[in-house]
């Protein structure tokens, strides 16, 4: 097969993954480029998809839904629509169409070198290239006039003079690359392919490899409950075995060095809640008995009055673990065989974010949020003592204040670590440097195997609609049908929000391959916001007038307005989420982070002023029309903020859900229990009352006035485990 060709007036190149128009590359998944290809092969010729799905996707059962997102993602970079489909032509039930010129070129892979180019004393950049490109940019001053930029066609100069060029060229690139590699150890990740090794509608999660590579753990989750069973897959048979005997809510896990025992947390609800409602216990699994039939755990380690998560089973036979006290995080080590343990590392004056274990250097990598708000990363021995803190260094296009779940790599002194559809190198010194990686779809953080070849990712999307329902429909006995969806799509859309006195609805939307704010009136949705990639929106607000919105994007404060301008408020902390906005007298009620422990404040936008409102832990709060207070805690208990102090509404005790909002309209409380019962309390009559039954499929509630509610609903959530071979 062909590895460059035209489509139009587009250069494809598949051995970069590139898609060029006007010297403008666009970097497009492997798999997007391969179906592009296939109808190439086939210009003009109808291709079924049971057709592109077998060639694409060899021995790998997947979904006509991720055909139809690569579909998506090539008429989007060749500036084509589902609507008018100049380029790639949707014929229905049968399947596509390239209807466009196709033209091909041959690439000499004999010419094939590697050339690594020294940026500078501190950066070194490795690439490949080909003899033909070094000759396109000697001669390309010289070349027709009308020649695309990224042709390849050899003139009759060009090629009376190509031997010399050749020779000079693997001169040159030999020279540097001896220079480079007899001085300099391998600083970048190659990965050659990816491929999926898991292949249900369901959802998989926290995988990870066997110490001797032969298996990969991971989680399968129930279709529709947010429990799961752990399973193990053997890579060379394919064969899957489900290593425990219930659903139930697990946290990632982690082998013992000798690969005997998996460890992992389990989460579940307290009997007698005193200080939290869930109580976590830290469990051990046979790894062999549970290969042979699914096995009972045992408790190592019960916590009631404390969270703990993240196990990792070090070399020592102990197991370190993230404990939180009074929202504070320390890292500690357990001993399951003297029942014992010690506080390895604690944040004065700040919090601990992640951590990572590296069996092979026997080192913790540690991620923390310090007084200064300023992320840092920790290098420890495994009895605590401090090697190394450096303060993280983001480059510009990475969000200051995500949280990094960074994991150690096969590159010395360095983890990885995902912000989406991007990778990232974190070394010890705290630099940050993008992995050249081209993914249609988020991928989590990978985890590397022993031999440092191998990697493996959770990549998928998490589809959810925003429906509105009129409240004449809401008093009913029996389940209510969630029937009207607002600008179906196959992504995340949700935190709708009605315009006030107008007729339009904000929302967030990752149709567009990015998290952005569209807008709509009930006939197509428009784009209004312009966010970089990777970008997360957690709130949006209108003003009361209607002019534009105030939105949390990438945990900081950004006022867009409906002509798509764009203002940026400069907030010493991040924004965890939008709660609400009083744009008449300019303040927004938010949870903050301060030294990584989450508060509830409100932000004064003309002043630049934060006015912490107290120091409990807080789930949700909003301002009703007398500018009373109520707020929910990490009891799912309901309070109305007083002059001396806080009153507990006792009417609403269990009503507290799992998604954690609510809502106030005209002094009424709205919000939903996790019975999926959509509740009322009205706050000056002390009335409660269960309105109606809804789906189990319900997310939150987001907005609600005179005629309806708006509500986001979950359609598929779908995560598969996938693998990633590297070039060592």
């Amino acid at each position: 097969m062909e590895e460059q060709y035209w489509v139009g007036e587009f250069f494809v190149d598949l051995t970069r993954n590139q898609i060029t128009q006007n010297k403008q590359p666009q970097t497009l998944a492997p798999k997007a480029l391969a179906v592009l290809t296939c109808l190439a092969e086939n210009q003009g010729k109808v291709v079924s998809q049971e057709t592109l799905l077998t060639k694409v996707w060899q021995d790998t059962v997947v979904s006509n839904n991720t055909l139809q997102r690569c579909i998506a993602q090539l008429r989007k970079a060749l500036g084509d629509d589902g609507k008018v489909q100049i380029y790639i032509k949707t014929h229905a039930k049968k399947g596509y169409s390239l209807e466009c010129n196709v033209q091909w070129q041959r690439i000499d892979n004999s010419a094939n070198v590697v050339i690594t180019k020294v940026a500078d004393a501190n950066e070194q950049i490795t690439e490949t290239t080909t003899s033909s490109d070094v000759i396109d940019s000697a001669t390309k001053s010289i070349k027709p006039e009308g020649t695309p930029a990224n042709s390849n066609t050899i003139t009759p100069w060009q090629e009376k003079y190509k031997p010399a060029f050749i020779i000079t060229a693997i001169f040159v690139i030999v020279f540097l690359g001896v220079q480079f590699f007899t001085s300099t150890p391998k600083t970048k990740l190659s990965v050659t392919q990816i491929r999926a090794v898991t292949a249900t509608d369901g959802k998989e999660l926290a995988s990870i490899y066997s110490p001797d590579n032969q298996y990969f753990i991971f989680h399968r989750f129930s279709e529709d409950k947010c429990v799961s069973n752990i399973w193990a897959k053997n890579l060379e048979t394919q064969q899957e075995h489900q290593l425990t005997k219930h659903l139930d809510s697990y946290g990632a896990h982690s082998f013992s060095k000798d690969g005997k025992q998996l460890t992992f947390i389990r989460k579940l609800n307290c009997e007698q809640p005193i200080t939290q409602k869930k109580c976590y216990q830290l469990m051990s699994l046979d790894f062999n008995q549970a290969l042979k039939s699914p096995q009972t755990m045992r408790v190592l380690l019960e916590c009631k009055n404390s969270e703990i998560r993240t196990p990792r089973w070090l070399n020592n036979n102990k197991i370190a673990l993230l404990q939180k006290q009074s929202e504070q995080w320390q890292l500690i080590s357990y001993s399951p065989i003297e029942n014992t343990s010690q506080l390895l590392h604690t944040i004065n004056n700040g919090n601990i974010i992640y951590y990572d274990y590296s069996v092979t250097d026997d080192l913790i990598a540690l991620i923390s949020i310090h007084e200064d708000n300023q992320y840092y990363i920790e290098i420890l021995k495994t009895n605590g003592e401090l090697i190394s803190q450096n303060p993280i260094k983001f480059p510009n296009g990475v969000a200051r204040y995500r949280y990094l779940y960074a994991k150690f790599s096969p590159i010395d002194s360095h983890l990885t670590f995902s912000t989406g559809r991007q990778l990232f190198t974190l070394s010890y010194d705290g630099k940050v440097t993008d992995i050249s990686l081209p993914l249609d779809e988020p991928m989590g953080t990978p985890v590397f195997n022993s031999a440092g070849d191998k990697a493996l990712a959770i990549k998928g999307h998490f589809d959810s609609d925003v429906v509105s329902i009129p409240f004449t429909a809401l008093k009913q006995t029996t389940p209510l049908e969630l029937t009207k969806v607002l600008e179906r799509s196959i992504q995340m859309d949700g935190d709708a929000n009605i315009q006030p006195n107008g007729n339009k609805i904000a929302f967030k939307s990752k149709r567009s391959g990015e998290q952005q704010v569209w807008i709509t009136e009930g006939q197509g949705a428009k784009q209004l916001s312009r966010f970089a990639m990777d970008t997360y929106i957690q709130g949006l607000r209108w003003a009361k007038d209607g002019s534009g919105l105030l939105v949390n994007a990438s945990d900081a404060l950004i006022q867009v307005n409906l002509d798509s301008t764009q203002k940026v408020f400069p907030l010493a902390n991040p924004v965890f989420q939008l709660l609400q906005w009083d744009s008449k007298n300019n303040l927004a009620l938010l949870l903050i982070r301060t030294k990584g422990v989450i508060r509830l404040a409100e932000f004064n936008l003309d002043s630049f002023k934060i006015n912490i409102l107290n120091n409990k832990p807080v789930n949700w709060a909003q301002k009703n029309e007398h500018n009373q207070l109520i707020y929910s805690d990490h009891m799912d208990r309901f309070w109305l903020r007083g002059p001396v102090e806080d009153q507990h509404i006792t009417a609403l005790d269990g009503q507290g859900g799992d998604n954690q909002r609510f809502l106030i309209r005209h002094n009424v409380i709205y919000g939903i229990n996790n019975d999926k019962k959509l509740w009322s309390y009205n706050l000056e009559t002390n009335a409660f009352d269960i309105i109606a039954q809804l789906q189990s499929n319900l997310d939150y509630i987001s907005d609600i006035d005179e005629s309806q509610l708006l509500m986001t609903v979950r359609v598929t959530s779908e995560k598969e485990v996938i693998e990633l071979s590297l070039k060592k």
